[in-house]
């Protein structure tokens, strides 16, 4: 797993090193391994040319000491100062030393013909949009031919919900010291902090709140059967989706769970033929949930209506005691009774899209970990939020972020393959968390791997899901996603 830590706990993860080290030894780790990532980023050192906008503090710092290294590789280093009263005077004297240009924002600042760009405006302590002169800068340097590489964060970005508010610094490539930042993974600051490098500078982190799975995490939750097992005890899922008019959530959903797991999947509801002349594997009955025989876990939702039939199915499978899902129209119907949720003991997860969300009160805005934290400890239930990258939070605060994914599966249909995937996963056992999780992370995957052959529909996925499982299983891919 990877941790994400925010800005206050890496600032106190720093404090006992910068107290027990010399002084500026940390800001020289952080620098050391910012050139390193930036020489492997140009793939050459000597004739390239690099512009740093450096600003005041010790993200400006980290910007300079790592120009001195670059620029004594032969790289030309032009260091462009937006606050020259407050530029780090150690950083500035070594890329002076190191043959580097300094200039002010008015001069040449070299933007134009730079293969790489260093963005060391501000750090984690600052809030809010870049200053005009700052973003003008910045807008000259995206239109420019160089790369454009953060340092730390994208300056902009908020460290800790991934809010932009106002102009910001647009990375392809962020460098970050110690610890991932919760605002490079999530909202908007994932599209603005673009691939992830992480410098390990020593930190001694307690363990996180928040956490990305990664493949091979992922991978050692979905363990293949064993001689002994049989289509039981692999875990029996029950699906209430679709109706008798619109059967495709009913197909979908009965279909991912399926292809998620070798196991038994029970529909139940009225797009039972649909279902059937689809999915011959699955157990169908065309009644209610009771009537579909034992399941370990229940799916409620996706394209089943909202009047008061189904609210009465709702209310059904959310008095057992089994762990259940609910979806799309169950989502609608729960908001109408919430404490259905809240009375529960067995473990509950919903699924929402922020409109659904805010069904149950209130908005989502721009911390995306807060407000999934927010409605899961309302409700005691898990949330898997869904978005560009999928929050999911359990009742008492643990949170996972989504880093697979692509922008291929906002098409109809795919949050009911989702919900089938997370509902097989649910039935074998695992924790109701690490289940959304995992489900959103085989999810995306599965998206990417139906996204390479182009445009995709959900069906695509269910198709999908079978290598995807493979490739999770032979090993976890590189990188942050992975």
């Amino acid at each position: 797993m990877i941790g994400l830590y925010t800005a206050d706990e890496v600032r106190a993860a720093e404090e006992p090193l910068l107290a027990a080290g010399p002084e500026g030894a940390l800001m020289q780790r952080a620098a050391t391994g910012l050139a390193t990532v930036c020489l492997r980023l140009l793939g050459r050192a000597h004739g390239t040319r690099v512009t740093a906008l450096v600003g005041g503090g010790n993200n400006g710092g980290d910007a300079l000491f790592a120009g001195a290294r670059l620029a004594g590789r032969g790289v030309r280093v032009t260091a462009v100062l937006l606050d020259p009263d407050r530029t780090h005077p150690a950083g500035l004297a070594a890329l002076r030393r190191a043959g580097g240009r300094v200039v002010g924002p008015d001069a040449a600042t070299g933007l134009d013909r730079a293969d790489l760009v260093l963005d060391g405006i501000v750090g984690l302590g600052a809030r809010g949009g870049l200053r005009p002169g700052a973003a003008r800068l910045v807008a000259e340097a995206a239109a420019g031919p160089g790369l454009m590489v953060a340092v730390d964060l994208p300056s902009g970005v908020d460290p800790d919900t991934g809010a932009v508010e106002g102009e910001a610094f647009p990375a392809q490539h962020t460098v970050t010291f110690g610890a991932v930042k919760p605002g490079l993974v999530v909202g908007e600051g994932r599209a603005h902090a673009g691939e992830v490098h992480l410098v390990d500078i020593g930190l001694a982190l307690p363990p996180a709140g928040a956490v990305r799975l990664t493949d091979d995490d992922v991978a050692a939750r979905l363990d293949p059967p064993t001689d002994d097992d049989d289509k039981y005890s692999r875990g029996v899922v029950g699906v209430v989706a679709g109706s008798s008019t619109y059967p495709g959530a009913a197909v979908l959903c009965t279909g991912a769970a399926l292809r998620t797991r070798p196991g038994l999947v029970r529909y139940a509801g009225t797009a039972a033929a649909g279902v059937r002349a689809a999915w011959p594997e699955a157990i169908v009955t065309e009644g209610r949930p009771a009537d579909a025989g034992r399941v370990q876990a229940w799916v409620v939702g996706p394209g089943m209506g909202i009047d008061d039939a189904a609210a009465d199915v709702v209310a059904e499978v959310l008095a057992t005691d089994l762990p259940v899902l609910l979806d799309a129209d169950a989502l609608t119907l729960a908001a109408r009774r919430p404490d259905l949720v809240r009375d529960r003991e067995a473990p509950t997860v919903l699924t929402p899209h922020d409109r659904e969300y805010a069904r149950f009160g209130s908005e989502v805005g721009t911390d995306r970990i807060g407000a999934a934290r927010r409605l899961a400890a309302d409700l005691g239930a898990v949330v898997l939020l869904k978005g560009a990258a999928t929050v999911v939070a359990a009742p008492e605060g643990a949170a996972f972020v989504n880093g697979t994914g692509t922008p291929w599966l906002a098409t109809a249909g795919t949050g009911d393959v989702l919900s089938g995937i997370a509902g097989a996963l649910l039935a074998t056992g695992l924790p109701a968390a690490e289940a959304a999780a995992a489900a959103a992370h085989v999810h995306g995957r599965a998206g990417q791997v139906a996204a390479q052959e182009g445009p995709l529909i959900a069906g695509d996925l269910v198709r999908r899901l079978p290598a995807t499982l493979a490739r999770l299983r032979r090993g976890g891919g590189p990188g942050l996603g992975g």
